[in-house]
């Protein structure tokens, strides 16, 4: 059933601020300087909370690695050029987005998608082309398998697919697989390709002969991909576009009728099955919102209606240029995203001059039964990022088993893993204190592809460039919401 402008405005002057406030999401947290939505005041004193959140200041690695709170540690499982697949090779650069699935005798398996663009030959440690693995002889880019045992010692690691471009994020899949996501629009003959490129690909950690002859779900279409997450429940898939001139879309994939999910059966669709649509807000008064830049107070809520894709594989068009001013809703860095509490939530890194509103990150939860999307964290403009301290540019994020959220900055500056409670409450997990520039100018890669072991004991996060990534350990605990 479709939620019209004139629903929505009746819901929202029936129910007024409870709309924002209420469901199963509750209240996220923000960095310091940013602003979260929270629930009304209580009247009266509000007491403190006896113990703040997190694990304590970090202390400074003096490995020049990774800072830690104290009595954590870290361990690292693999590093482009240093530790070797199966074969022999070494393992591929620039780690991105990771998902942890359970594997045999108590071990975990690690998809990593490695995001490189372009020509093989551009790249020291491309993704190996393995037999029977390649998409694109000629694309960089692709995912490898990490097994891991319990303790996140490395213990194996192979090549998952190969050919592929610009594996940035992707998203785990309630059935055990992981979908790999090109944040690219190349065409064959584009930038060196010899395939078209700009899909999604399914690789499954379990079973590697289900991974021979690549082939892309041209279902979910093609464009920037960044994110994908599943609803369980609805069979819908939900993707994001990092591009810019015009913002990126946030897309809604619906399966056609009988399908059933499962195991590769996302490559058993034809080219044109099921419904791609792409967003479109509206406010509570019935107004369109043409960016969510638009937002600047958290408990913002939109209603969100859906609007068919015309020409889903781009065949001249790029999708988010098929729709004319008014049609969709945009936004910029549209990245990552994490089932949980019933709905997605969804990053936009930040926005700058290209958008309506400038910020340094948001984090909005679209709720499907809803059908609302609400703004729970915004970060603003970090003027001085080069500073510790400050949160900003959210990107890969995920649902902690031990309460909140696990956030990885891609900012500019100092480089964290942060987690995020529900009550406004921030605090600080890591650093990346591997300089990769010089000491007068200091560069700090982003953190990306967090994400926790099954038995939730592991936290698993990668340094992207040069590419390694770490299993981090420590004495958890629940934290407040």
């Amino acid at each position: 059933m479709t939620l019209s402008r004139r629903d929505f405005a009746k819901r929202s002057t029936l129910a007024g601020a409870g709309l924002a406030l209420t469901g199963s999401v509750g209240v996220l947290a923000s960095a310091p300087g940013a602003l979260a939505a929270g629930v009304p005041e209580p009247r009266g004193p509000r007491p403190r909370p006896a113990v703040p959140p997190g694990y304590g200041p970090l202390v400074p690695d003096p490995k020049g690695l990774l800072a830690l709170p104290a009595g954590f540690s870290y361990r690292v499982v693999t590093r482009a050029g240093v530790t070797r697949l199966e074969s022999g090779e070494p393992t591929p650069s620039n780690h991105d987005g990771t998902a942890a699935f359970e594997g045999p005798r108590g071990a975990t398996l690690l998809v990593n998608n490695h995001e490189l663009k372009g020509p093989r030959a551009n790249w020291k440690h491309p993704v190996p082309l393995a037999e029977g693995l390649v998409y694109d002889p000629a694309a960089a880019g692709g995912c490898t398998v990490v097994e891991v045992s319990h303790d996140g010692e490395h213990t194996a690691e192979w090549v998952g697919i190969a050919g592929t471009s610009t594996n940035c994020a992707g998203g785990a899949t309630p059935w055990g697989t992981w979908l790999t996501c090109e944040e690219t629009e190349d065409k064959a003959g584009q930038n060196g390709m010899t395939k078209t490129h700009g899909y999604v690909f399914e690789v499954d950690p379990h079973d590697r002969r289900a991974n021979r002859a690549p082939k892309p779900v041209k279902a979910l279409g093609r464009y920037a991909h960044e994110a994908v997450v599943t609803d369980p429940s609805r069979g819908h898939l939900y993707l994001t576009e990092d591009a810019a001139g015009p913002n990126g879309l946030f897309y809604r994939w619906t399966p056609p009728p009988g399908f059933r999910h499962g195991r590769g059966r996302l490559r058993t669709l034809a080219d044109d099955a099921g419904r791609l649509q792409a967003f479109k807000c509206f406010d509570s008064g019935g107004r369109f919102v043409d960016d969510l830049s638009r937002a600047t107070r958290p408990g913002t809520v939109y209603g969100v209606d859906w609007v068919d894709v015309p020409d889903r594989d781009a065949a001249s068009v790029s999708v988010r240029k098929q729709f004319k001013d008014g049609g969709v809703t945009r936004a910029r860095k549209l990245e990552g995203m994490w089932w949980g509490d019933g709905g997605a939530y969804v990053v936009s890194s930040f926005a700058r001059e290209e958008s309506p509103v400038q910020h340094d990150g948001q984090v909005w939860f679209y709720d499907p039964r809803r059908r609302t999307l609400t703004l729970k964290v915004r970060f603003g403009v970090n003027r001085h990022p080069e500073r510790d301290g400050a949160f900003d540019g959210p990107d890969n994020i995920t649902v902690s088993p031990h309460g909140g959220l696990v956030i990885a900055e891609d900012g500019e500056g100092v480089q964290h893993l942060f987690g995020a409670l529900d009550d406004g409450r921030t605090y600080p997990i890591a650093r990346n204190e591997l300089n990769n520039g010089t000491a007068q100018k200091p560069e700090y890669s982003e953190f990306t592809g967090v994400t926790f072991s099954p038995d939730g004991r592991t936290l698993f996060a990668n340094i992207q460039e040069p590419g390694i990534m770490l299993a981090i350990t420590g004495p958890w605990r629940r934290q407040g919401r």
